[in-house]
């Protein structure tokens, strides 16, 4: 039988773009793997998007992201950061054989189509690649995977079938601008949401210190099988309080560029 992780409620306030956040996470005070703190910072995220939401709602916009409207997800290649990756597949295996068995056979067309584009290897390399790739060299990536319009394998009837356990960059992508311009936004102004803090890049900062690696964000057919040829590093453990601590430090130092950042672009505006 598996025993429940002990965890400590800590009550946290961050100075973020879109506001002081006042936000509540369980940290987990264990021995723990990476995993376990994957749910920590996405809660953070989501209560850093929640602020932003209500900023944008008050403003009297509105997001058009609902249940059933997934042009985003029939075509965009999701990044995925390495505790992700590791968390993706520990979930997979607790699936019911049906479903699991579905995702599996969609990530082998999916795999086998990109293949047959020449694109495999591309993003094999950006979740191998020794060194950080820039958004100069991963932004074309990007555009010629949205233009082959590949569905994500987790996609069954419009919805996504592991909402729950979603990747942290599916969880932060929302439009204000109507739904339709989503079909196609390589030539629609698409008005995609502000995004405080990005749960999948500060895991992926967390990472880096870990294990001395660079900064990465793999994209989501090629997560499965980083996770498998590093699944050594899946059974290292922590001191969950550590853990956090280190993801605080990250947390602060993405803040800060993203502050800069934000600032800048008000200025240009």
């Amino acid at each position: 039988m598996t025993m429940p992780i002990s965890s400590e409620r800590l009550n946290l306030s961050i100075d973020t773009t879109s506001g002081e956040m006042h936000a509540q996470v369980d940290v987990p005070t264990g021995i723990i793997p990476i995993t376990n703190i994957v749910p920590v910072l996405r809660s953070l995220g989501e209560q850093a998007q929640d602020l932003e939401v209500s900023k944008t709602l008050q403003s009297g916009k509105t997001i058009s992201c609902q249940k059933g409207c997934a042009a985003c997800c029939q075509r965009i290649m999701v990044p995925v950061s390495p505790p992700e990756a590791f968390g993706l597949a520990d979930m997979m295996k607790t699936l019911p054989k049906d479903h699991r068995e579905r995702i599996e056979h969609r990530l082998a067309e999916t795999r086998a189509q990109l293949d047959t584009a020449g694109f495999l290897p591309l993003l094999q390399d950006l979740a191998e690649s020794p060194r950080q790739k820039s958004d100069a060299e991963v932004d074309p990536v990007n555009r010629a995977y949205y233009a082959l319009r590949i569905p994500c394998i987790f996609l069954e009837n419009d919805a996504c079938s592991i909402y729950e356990h979603r990747p942290a960059a599916c969880r932060e992508y929302l439009v204000t601008s109507p739904a339709d311009l989503c079909e196609d936004t390589e030539r629609n102004p698409v008005d995609v949401l502000h995004i405080p803090i990005r749960a999948g890049t500060v895991l992926s900062v967390l990472w880096a210190n870990l294990t001395g690696g660079p900064v990465r964000l793999m994209p989501l057919p090629v997560a499965f099988e980083w996770a498998d040829t590093h699944q050594d590093l899946n059974t290292q453990t922590w001191k969950g309080s550590d853990l956090f601590q280190k993801a605080m430090e990250g947390l602060g130092k993405f803040l800060q560029q993203t502050r800069a950042a934000f600032t800048q672009k008000k200025t240009e505006e």
